[in-house]
């Protein structure tokens, strides 16, 4: 879903992308092309393997396009400093593991970073904002805890909170619910859709058919030939497009008393 000559008012312009790693033959980004605009959510899916984190670590500039670009808020990305990065775009990865213990309040707090500077001590208002976005995640009785003491659950919803608290243009979530059980995985895809419902633009990496068809909005499908093609999630999300990517006879089913479709694998 590319949408020609209006590059300045996307957050995110990418264009023929593409990436082999050093030492393979095989690309695993193809001349990759997509747009993201501010308050868009869109849910880019493909199977394990097929670059979807390697797409975000491009979109971050933690890794360098062989060819192609990445215009971020209308500029080259490789222009772009680490600060000035992450003064636009904020980062949920699948697993974070810090080096160093933290209160999950100050663990959030350090999402100020990008605008204060690494030295910059925080302010009244800083605490008072981080306390509020705690109690709108559902974790403000956890603030005093330890970063590392909590669950699994819990350290995603304060990742997302330090997110939030960078008060960025987009958040990239790179499949948050990977290591999730179901209760935790749907809890923290409602904090997803409620992020776009803020007004921020939203990314998120899933191999799961269903998170794309509940968050709405926009998807993306990167098959395993490094190929990707976007568009409105009803029409990207089909039943021929899925058995094609999962090697899988998925069916699209109607459930009215949930008001949605769901994805329902065949009987084992």
């Amino acid at each position: 879903m590319t949408r020609a000559g209006d590059e300045k008012q996307m957050i995110y312009a990418i264009r023929d992308l593409t990436f082999t790693y050093p030492g393979t033959d095989r690309a695993v980004l193809n001349g990759v092309s997509l747009d993201i605009a501010p308050g868009e959510i869109i849910a880019i899916l493909g199977p394990n393997g097929a670059g979807k984190t390697t797409l975000f670590s491009l979109m971050m500039g933690f890794l360098k396009p062989d060819q192609g670009e990445i215009l971020l808020g209308g500029k080259p990305l490789e222009r772009m400093n680490h600060k000035e990065v992450a003064g636009i775009v904020g980062y949920v990865p699948q697993i974070h593991e810090p080096s160093f213990d933290y209160t999950v309040k100050d663990f959030v707090l350090m999402g100020t970073g990008p605008q204060k500077g690494m030295f910059q001590n925080t302010t009244k208002d800083d605490e008072e904002r981080c306390l509020a976005i705690l109690e709108e995640i559902g974790i403000a009785d956890l603030a005093e805890r330890s970063y590392l003491k909590i669950s699994g659950g819990e350290r995603q919803q304060a990742l997302i909170a330090r997110a939030m608290m960078q008060e960025p243009k987009i958040i990239l979530f790179d499949e948050p619910t990977a290591h999730l059980d179901y209760g935790n995985a749907y809890r923290t895809l409602k904090m997803v859709k409620r992020m776009s419902e803020k007004g921020f633009a939203v990314a998120i990496t899933t191999h799961e058919p269903n998170q794309a068809l509940l968050l709405g909005g926009n998807a993306a499908v990167l098959d395993r030939s490094g190929h990707l093609i976007s568009g409105p999630t009803e029409t990207i999300v089909t039943e021929d497009r899925l058995a094609e990517v999962y090697d899988c006879d998925l069916k699209l089913i109607r459930i009215d008393e949930m008001d949605r479709t769901a994805c329902i694998a065949p009987k084992l």
